[in-house]
């Protein structure tokens, strides 16, 4: 078995070359060649295309990758269940409310009401309120119960909630506002600017920081929350933390892409079956360049038919899906 080092330079390698391939890939294919020659000048219009379009959604990719994949392995590893995610808690469907509120306020005939549904930014600022909404109130249920599993339960009872107000609200919209919802719903890594990959980069840095921070915690609590202790580990600051950090990558990504399903899921699974490692120091910053990988590949397949683009949701369902299923027959059981 190779070195984690090995492996960490090998991901990091096929993550630069897919980085590459998302470059190339749209409705326009720029060449490797092509791509050498831009810095020279030779071709402005291509130039104009890689640095508003292909480079902002290659970057985006990078950086929401790293983030489910992160947010997969802190959920996972603080509720012990291989099964959750990074949006067990309902923060994704806390977004997915505010965002349909907004989406519906759109057409109503309150002036205030239009003039914040029709800023540029106003479906990130709903996500954003949404999940931040979940997040404080999983904090405040957090101070009164103490047991992860049944924190666990309640964050997914609150999703189903959540997700069934959103229903009603859809059943009674406009056709017009269900197909923005849709659009939406399915994820989007081509529609930020600069100044969104900015924003959205801060705070995930900020996340990805708190998450290294909690190392020895993680590690700590894959033995039990009595060994934790045992070693000095404050369980109900370290949770705080852990749903923290998970909270602002959920919730900035859902933001800016909408909901991504299986990424977080999948990943952390994807990368302890080619590294069986439980140490957090070395299987973290595997599952961020690994999380990069997955999402620049399908975000690629996205555009393999052309000038028809799949959506993202659905490629990365179709992918990850059969990986969560053939990592559980080959195993006999997913473990952490």
């Amino acid at each position: 078995m190779a070195k984690p080092a090995t492996f960490l330079t090998l991901t990091a390698t096929v993550t630069l070359l897919l980085l590459l391939l998302n470059i190339s890939f749209g409705s326009t294919y720029i060449s490797p060649f092509e791509l050498l020659q831009l810095p020279f000048g030779r071709n402005q219009d291509l130039a104009e295309i890689l640095w508003a379009f292909r480079l902002p959604k290659a970057v985006t990719c990078l950086l929401t990758g790293a983030a489910l994949g992160t947010g997969g392995l802190l959920m996972q590893t603080l509720f012990r269940n291989p099964l959750a995610g990074p949006d067990v808690l309902g923060l994704s469907s806390g977004s997915s409310l505010l965002v349909a509120l907004v989406i519906m306020l759109g057409q109503s005939n309150i002036a205030i009401l239009q003039l914040v549904a029709g800023s540029p930014w106003s479906l990130a600022i709903a996500a954003t309120l949404g999940s931040a909404l979940v997040f404080v109130l999983m904090i405040v249920i957090s101070r009164f119960i103490k047991d992860n599993t049944s924190i666990l339960i309640i964050g997914l009872m609150l999703s189903a909630a959540t997700t069934s107000v959103v229903g009603m609200l859809l059943y009674v919209s406009k056709s017009e506002d269900l197909q923005l919802f849709m659009i939406w719903s399915l994820g989007n890594v081509g529609g930020t600017n600069w100044k969104e990959i900015l924003v959205l980069a801060c705070v995930i840095s900020i996340g990805i920081s708190i998450a290294i921070s909690q190392v020895k915690s993680l590690n700590a609590r894959l033995l039990g929350d009595t060994y934790a202790q045992s070693l000095g580990i404050p369980l109900a600051q370290s949770r705080f933390w852990l749903v923290a950090a998970t909270s602002l990558m959920v919730g900035s990504v859902t933001a800016f892409c909408g909901p991504i399903a299986f990424v977080g899921l999948a990943v952390p699974h994807l990368v302890k079956l080619v590294v069986p490692s439980s140490n957090h120091r070395i299987i973290l910053p595997l599952v961020m360049l690994g999380g990069a990988c997955l999402l620049l590949f399908c975000d690629v397949l996205t555009h393999a038919f052309g000038t028809t683009i799949l959506p993202l949701n659905a490629v990365t369902s179709i992918i990850g899906a059969p990986l969560v299923i053939w990592m559980v027959v080959k195993n006999k059981k997913m473990t952490l």
